[in-house]
């Protein structure tokens, strides 16, 4: 690694160094840029959106402009990967730059001991109920690292790992700024009563309509305007992230745009559902079977669509602000996804094609480490340093963003973690190092591990729950992107290096729920 980060002090920032002059470079050390010609970086995580969400990865339905003319202005990466196949654990992943091999944080965790956390209305009397686990103490995250080398930082949307009262929350754990919802479960509505403003709530304007609430709450009648009332969370949310752009000055700052959207339930805003439901034309409403599922919604494709468009509207006012700042020139845009597809609430990832080429059915979207369920959008931006209109298919993942945006600013990095950076891919310059495999182990949905090499991927399943557990799956991505044939049974020699890869990337976790039991035993 000290060779290849001295190549890149010699070659790799050669076509950078007019607009980022390095101050150091000595063998091993990742170059330092000068603080005022450090960019400022947006990384905007969207909520459970497809591989093919997006026009610019071949989404038929949904209309996406603004990502779309992103991706153009910049790359489009092909094999990029979260860290995990649901929320919280993607998103430790991205902002400690740990895989789930070697992570504190595996899988959600809603910290149930302490009384009713899925009670609304208790959370809304008690806020010590909401929030998820607090992570460790010491854990350091990207913001906090950035700060070293003078960026101001900013948190808007969801967050999900820790609890308000805790050390665990934004404003404690790198951020100067939060605004959103602390709480993940909280984000099972898009009117909930309050939002967070660094460590106090902000109250709405909407009435108590507790998320998973069937037509019970309307006496029995098919009120579906029922269940969207006046604030909706993410224009609040962006107004207060838009705040932040306008204040900032000349010191370069750190977004972080964790939207919710498209997590489910389905809520829209009227106009861009009345859009899309002249666009599809009529369909079957969703509710749930039993009335507890979440909220019922008349429109569930359209409202889908919506919500996608909706965002690719506010990227595209996000730019414009930018723009007329005068600070786009000099804006690192990344753009992904914390997951796959879901399955729930009235999504409908198969009739989208939400997973591309992947498959997106419940047990291969998210929930899942099969490709649906990991393998996510990735959009980078920075004009006059990625070439406009470019791909790149080299395999990367979200916890390598703590690594890349290290050798990008120059903050110090004494825990590398276990990101490779993809900062010679993003400036075409340089010698781009690879990852030997990136790793999955996931506790839920019964328990489950992957590993992925540049041509094979190991998946094996019911880990904590042996009666699911069918054996190793092996399969060929080069040949079978979409995992339709195992071939653990043809290959047996390459089963056990991935195997034996895969113990030795995997520590046993403090907390027993992440725990891969079958795996650890069998070892």
């Amino acid at each position: 690694m000290a060779d290849t980060r001295a190549f890149v002090c010699q070659a790799a920032f050669v076509g950078l160094l007019l607009a980022l002059p390095v101050v150091s470079c000595r063998q091993g050390d990742t170059p330092h840029a000068a603080p005022s010609t450090l960019p400022n970086i947006v990384y905007i995580l969207a909520d459970d959106l497809g591989y093919g969400d997006l026009g610019s990865y071949g989404q038929q339905y949904i209309e996406t402009p603004n990502l779309d003319r992103l991706a153009r202005d910049g790359m489009l990466f092909t094999q990029h990967y979260a860290g995990a196949p649901v929320c919280a654990p993607s998103r430790y992943m991205l902002l400690t730059g740990k895989h789930s091999g070697h992570a504190a944080i595996r899988g959600n965790d809603e910290w149930g001991e302490r009384g009713p956390v899925w009670d609304y209305r208790a959370m809304a009397r008690d806020s010590t109920l909401e929030g998820q686990r607090p992570l460790p103490e010491g854990e350091v995250l990207l913001p906090s690292r950035l700060k070293t080398v003078g960026y101001r930082t900013g948190m808007f949307g969801k967050w999900g790992l820790g609890a308000p009262h805790t050390a665990s929350i934004p404003t404690r754990m790198g951020f100067d700024t939060f605004y959103g919802y602390n709480c993940q479960r909280q984000a099972h509505t898009y009117y909930p009563l309050h939002l967070y403003e660094n460590e106090h709530r902000v109250h709405l304007k909407n009435d108590t309509v507790p998320p998973h609430s069937g037509f019970a709450l309307t006496g029995g009648r098919h009120d579906y305007g029922y269940f969207d009332q006046a604030d909706y969370a993410p224009d609040r949310i962006f107004d207060a992230l838009s705040r932040f752009v306008s204040h900032g000055g000349d010191q370069p700052f750190f977004l972080y745009w964790a939207t919710p959207i498209p997590h489910v339930p389905l809520q829209a805003p009227e106009d861009w559902l009345a859009y899309y439901e002249e666009k599809f034309g009529p369909e079957r409403p969703y509710e749930s079977a039993d009335g507890t599922g979440y909220f019922p919604q008349r429109s569930p494709r359209a409202a889908y669509a919506a919500m996608v468009s909706y965002l690719d509207q506010q990227v595209g006012r996000l730019i414009e602000q930018l723009k007329e700042q005068g600070l786009y020139e000099n804006t690192l845009i990344l753009f992904s996804s914390d997951n796959g597809p879901s399955y729930a609430g009235g999504a409908d990832p198969q009739w989208f094609a939400s997973a591309g080429p992947f498959r997106s059915e419940y047990g291969r979207g998210k929930g899942f480490v099969y490709e649906g369920g990991i393998r996510v959008p990735m959009i980078a931006s920075w004009p006059g340093h990625i070439a406009p209109g470019s791909s790149s298919d080299h395999l990367s993942a979200q916890y390598d963003l703590v690594a890349t945006l290290a050798e990008l600013t120059g903050f110090e990095n004494p825990a590398p973690g276990d990101g490779v950076s993809f900062l010679p891919t993003l400036l075409g310059q340089g010698e781009q190092a690879q990852h030997p495999y990136l790793v999955w182990a996931y506790p839920e949905y019964g328990g489950q591990l992957a590993l992925r090499t540049a041509r094979w991927k190991l998946v094996q399943r019911g880990l904590n729950d042996p009666g699911e557990n069918p054996g190793p799956e092996l399969y060929d991505l080069s040949a079978d992107p979409a995992e339709g044939h195992n071939l653990a049974t043809l290959h047996p020699t390459t089963l056990d290096s991935l195997k034996r890869l895969f113990d030795g990337a995997y520590q046993v976790p403090e907390l027993p729920r992440f725990r891969l039991t079958e795996w650890e035993s069998a070892e």
